[in-house]
């Protein structure tokens, strides 16, 4: 399994899939170059596969990543957090040596990403 999915996060993505007007779609979670310490986190729903994407059902859920995002996100926990100002998802991924102040912006020892200014 290369991302797994908390039952909080599973339950919110399912609710937010039943508003899309493409029920078929799936969960797409992936990594681009960018944010302050140079790598960002990407999650949407998306239709268009590759046939280099990694597929899983997790949590009830089509769970796609793209080949090269699957080499940093190896181990990482996606979940939902609920608080009084809100809620939002968080990540946590084993292979981050460095992160941003908020959360959506690492670095891995193998991959520096292309960083930005904040």
């Amino acid at each position: 399994m290369i991302v797994e999915i908390t039952e909080s996060a599973a339950s919110r993505i399912k609710e937010m899939l039943a508003d899309e007007e493409d029920q078929n779609q799936f969960l797409r979670v992936a990594v681009k170059g960018g944010g302050c310490t140079g790598l960002s986190y990407g999650m949407g729903f998306d239709s268009d596969k590759s046939d280099s994407d990694q597929e899983e059902i997790i949590e009830g859920i089509r769970v796609v990543v793209d080949e090269e995002s699957a080499k940093v996100l190896k181990g990482t926990v996606v979940d939902f957090k609920q608080n009084m100002m809100g809620g939002g998802f968080t990540i946590t991924n084993p292979n981050a040596i460095a992160s941003c102040g908020c959360g959506s912006s690492f670095r891995t020892a193998s991959n520096a990403g292309t960083p930005e200014e904040c």
